[in-house]
């Protein structure tokens, strides 16, 4: 399943004065693609994002943060082991918590990567040089097309006007795979997982980016970028 198609180089990653820098092959600095929709996001979403801390409480709002980055990474393990083990999980214990994101790591397999060819690589160093760099979960091939595959779990189901930003980075990824490794990615996957209540089954939901959609987000992505550099 994994084939080392592409030479991807490593590239470091700091955070300095609130942003995610990497460092590129060639010595340079850029921003991430996580620090550009940051500091590029509108301001009714953060309005809302504010109302939510607000509402739930400050201390509340971090753990809910923290619990659901906890079991995104847990998630995530489970689905890098599935691909470097040639579809083969393990097995999550005794743990409830690694039993969870086991469950919910199920889901996209039985549900997302039953679809996948090939992959190419797993979390994946991209960049494009002088603008900008970040880490995808993975790509390679998806119902017969390159793509950019990215897992996410959630709290409860998201509605797609809730999840732009997952397409931005979508795009973002699918224009630096392009641009350095010659490839014409147009095709991007978003394999989600419901966190369960107890003794339930994960709910799975997805989204696939393409066609003239594709288009109209890839120049939204950018618009991005050049917003960032204009406020920099």
């Amino acid at each position: 399943m994994l084939i080392q198609k592409y030479n991807y180089t490593p590239i470091s990653r700091e955070s300095v004065e609130g942003k995610r820098l990497y460092t590129l092959p060639d010595g340079s600095r850029v921003p991430s693609v996580t620090t550009i929709l940051d500091k590029t996001k509108p301001l009714e979403k953060r309005e809302a994002l504010n109302n939510w801390r607000k509402a739930v409480g400050e201390q509340r709002a971090q753990e809910i943060t923290t619990e659901a980055a906890s079991r995104g990474t847990r998630m995530h393990k489970w689905l890098e082991d599935y691909v470097r083990n040639d579809r083969n999980m393990g097995t999550p214990g005794t743990n409830p918590n690694s039993q969870q994101s086991y469950a919910m790591a199920q889901q996209i397999v039985e549900h997302g990567l039953k679809h996948v060819d090939e992959v190419w690589g797993i979390e994946v160093p991209l960049y494009v040089p002088g603008l900008y760099a970040g880490t995808t979960d993975a790509c390679g091939v998806y119902k017969g097309a390159p793509a950019i595959l990215d897992y996410k779990q959630t709290n409860k189901p998201k509605k797609k006007e809730w999840i732009e930003d997952y397409f931005l980075q979508l795009c973002a990824y699918a224009a630096a795979h392009n641009e350095v490794h010659g490839t014409d990615i147009r095709q991007g996957v978003i394999l989600m997982a419901v966190a369960p209540k107890p003794n339930e089954t994960p709910e799975f939901q997805t989204w696939t980016l393409e066609g003239n959609e594709w288009n109209i987000w890839m120049d939204r992505w950018f618009t991005r970028v050049e917003q960032y550099y204009k406020l920099a």
